[in-house]
Order: C-alpha cells, then sequence, then structure tokens
C-alpha cells in the first residue's frame, strides 16, 4: 500500500494486518498518486520464531533496519518513527530540522524541543485551536527560499498527554495506544483532513520557539541571540553536517530573520496569547 504524506510517499509492506485500522485513521482520506514511491518500507518479524514466540516487529527501508525489534504490539510507533528516519537521513535537498511547525496567517513559528519539553502537547494543543499542523517532528526548510513546507504527519502523543488531549478534545481522532515503548505509551493525532492539507503552501518562517512545560510556572520570557538560537537550532537539524556550508547559510538566514525566543510555561492558553501578541500581528 501508498502511504501519503504530501512531500513523500511510501510503499509499505507489511505483516502485521492489525496497524491498519491506525493508518486508515492517519491517512486513509489522502491521495493516492500514481507513479513510484519515494521509500520503499517493511514492517516484518525480524525471525520466523518471532513471529509466534513473544512477537516482534522490524522496520526495514531498502532491507536495512536502523532500529532494534519491537514488541509487535508497538508496530504501529515503530511505522511513524521508521518514516521519520527514512526522511532525515535521505533528504539532503532541504534543510531538515527537528520541530514543530505551527502556522496562522501564513506565517510560521517553529518549535525545536528536547525530549520531555511538551512540544507535541503544545503541537496538539495549537493544531486543534485553529492553527495549521505543518509538523509535529520535523521542519523542512527550503533552501533557497527558506520557507517551511507542510507535511501531512499526525501528532505523536505520549503517556498523560494521550488522556489530557481526549479531555480537551472529546471528538479528536486517535490511533489505538502503543503500550510500554522507549518513550512510554504513544498514540498519534490526526489533526488535518487531506482537503484541508492540500490548501497548505510554503511559508515564511517568522519565529523559533523554544519551549519548556514546567507544571504551574508562570509563562517566562527569554530573548535569545542570534548566536544562542544558531548554535541550538543547528544542533536540531538532522542533515546539518551532511550539508556544510549550505545549512549554514540556510539557519542564518532563519536566525536572522525570525523573532527568536525560549519560553518556560504552565499554561497553553497563555502561550498562544503570547504567541499571538508578539509574532503573528
Amino acid at each position: 500500500m501508498i502511504i501519503n504524506t504530501g512531500l513523500y510517499r511510501f510503499q509499505l509492506d507489511s505483516t502485521y494486518r492489525f496497524i491498519q485500522a491506525s493508518i486508515d485513521k492517519i491517512y486513509a482520506d489522502a491521495d493516492v498518486p500514481a507513479g513510484s514511491a519515494d521509500f520503499s518500507i517493511q514492517l516484518t518479524s525480524p525471525s520466523l520464531i518471532r513471529r509466534f514466540l513473544r512477537p516482534q516487529v522490524s522496520f526495514y527501508c531498502d532491507q536495512h533496519t536502523p532500529f532494534k525489534p519491537l514488541a509487535a504490539s508497538q508496530a504501529y510507533a515503530l511505522l511513524e518513527w521508521g518514516m521519520n528516519w527514512c526522511i532525515a537521513t535521505h533528504d539532503f535537498t532541504r534543510l531538515i530540522i527537528h520541530s514543530a511547525v505551527l502556522v496562522k496567517d501564513n506565517k510560521a513559528i517553529i518549535f525545536p524541543a528536547s525530549p520531555g519539553s511538551g512540544k507535541s502537547t503544545l503541537t496538539a494543543f495549537l493544531s486543534m485551536s485553529g492553527w495549521s499542523l505543518y509538523s509535529d517532528e520535523m521542519a523542512i526548510i527550503e533552501l533557497e527560499s527558506g520557507l517551511v513546507n507542510p507535511l501531512f504527519r499526525p501528532v505523536c502523543l505520549k503517556n498523560d498527554s494521550i488522556d489530557l488531549v481526549r479531555k480537551w478534545f472529546p471528538k479528536s481522532t486517535l490511533t489505538d495506544i502503543c503500550r510500554d515503548t522507549q518513550k512510554g505509551d504513544v498514540a498519534h493525532l490526526k489533526v488535518s483532513k487531506w482537503d484541508d492539507y492540500q490548501q497548505y503552501n510554503p511559508v515564511e518562517v517568522v519565529g523559533i520557539v523554544f519551549p519548556k512545560y514546567i507544571k504551574d510556572k508562570e509563562l517566562t520570557i527569554y530573548q535569545l541571540n542570534q548566536l544562542e538560537a544558531f548554535e541550538t537550532l543547528s544542533k536540531n537539524a538532522f542533515n546539518y553536517g551532511i550539508l556544510g556550508e549550505t545549512a549554514f547559510s540556510a539557519v542564518d538566514s532563519l536566525v536572522s530573520k525570525a523573532a527568536l525566543f525560549e519560553i518556560e510555561y504552565g499554561s497553553l492558553v497563555d502561550v498562544e496569547a503570547f504567541l499571538l501578541e508578539e509574532m503573528i500581528k
């Protein structure tokens, strides 16, 4: 089957039929264009015995596997992580930054963040509150124009965030939970419909915000200088070392044009108000 994420298409071969329900929840409304896929991927057991005894699943891209086998029940989470890996390690025509991307009024804000920062919860909240989701995991930046592209992908929610999103948005579409992964319990949230996604265009990055969630923390804002932002952003770029001087120029252009902040917060509502006031005006 073909999974169409907009910029990239994946030809998936899987022996695990139970993940089809999750795939359909996230991608079934996307067009299936003619022509070859960008990536040929496979989800299968690492060995015959592991199909029946303590079943496991491995992810392959063109016969190579970047991950250790996981419990078969975690197959859908592995699929999403594997697609991320394919993009991050194979596209050298764009700058790819580990970051969420949210858009309002054709202006993009990117949110590079380390694990545990609350990035995906913030992404889910904004994208279900009138912002356009361009990506939860990676900002795909055109090298010449500096514009950021949309991806037709879900938000990866973990642990307590799953129940929070269900509480905030009872009608949201979530995949089944993959329990006890290396990231804890994981579920994926569908935000955009394909018809909506097709209206998205590459847009300018007006803000770069490094978020950190701290329970009950009053919103605290730190303005960054360009050197601080450059160092952190370049470390978050998957293909920075490979692109070399081209990546240097692309990151330098981003931090030169965008508003640069680090924030600590306990309230998502306060974060949205800050973003609207400072960058979407």
